[in-house]
């Protein structure tokens, strides 16, 4: 069940849902959705420092990002077929019982601009800015601004509350993000034994 217009400032005013760092009065709230914005810090991978990222090797995905920040105001041109990632403004923090979807704006889709190449799916119990996984798939560069409305998430009823809500789970890697949140896929368990068994092998 997708919570309605009615639904999302019940639960908002409430402090079900709790979204922070937004004025109420810039709330973008539609029939089933509620529009975010986008932050003004920027993070891209940068290939002059690595020719490949690989979850076995860690460092190939925490040590090659760059990071830019744009004043207020300034455009950050997304070239054709870059791909970087971008953060909203708001602080979301989701209930045990709801699970928010995000998605693209219908305008900047209109443009080529993919907000998220696969991950649209925000666990209850989490809390943090939300990662955006921007593409150009345009083939003229397109310019964006810190403030502008990025995005948009919907707010799903679960059938009961999560028993290991986001927040309560062993390995949240991404809780409480507030600047965009590069990928930490080589700290997942199957990489991790992986490693301890290498080491075992080799006697280290």
């Amino acid at each position: 069940m997708i919570l309605s217009d009615i639904d999302i400032r019940r639960a908002i005013t409430s402090g079900h849902v709790k979204i922070e760092n937004c004025d109420p009065s810039s709330y973008h709230i539609h029939a089933s959705s509620m529009d975010l914005h986008l932050g003004n810090i920027f993070k891209l991978y940068d290939n002059s420092k690595a020719s490949l990222l690989d979850p076995r090797k860690s460092e190939t995905l925490t040590d090659n990002i760059r990071t830019i920040e744009v004043a207020d105001g300034e455009p950050f041109i997304v070239q054709p077929g870059e791909f970087f990632l971008g953060v909203t403004q708001e602080k979301i923090t989701v209930p045990d019982d709801l699970v928010v979807r995000v998605e693209g704006r219908s305008s900047l889709g209109r443009l080529g601009i993919i907000v998220h190449s696969t991950a649209g799916f925000v666990d209850p119990g989490f809390s943090g800015t939300i990662t955006l996984e921007i593409s150009n798939l345009n083939t003229m560069p397109v310019a964006l601004y810190s403030g502008m409305r990025v995005c948009q998430i919907s707010f799903e009823q679960m059938t009961s509350p999560a028993q290991t809500p986001y927040n309560k789970k062993p390995n949240s890697k991404y809780m409480g993000q507030v600047e965009p949140e590069g990928s930490r896929l080589g700290s997942d368990p199957e990489f991790i034994q992986e490693e301890v068994k290498k080491r075992h092998v080799i006697g280290v």
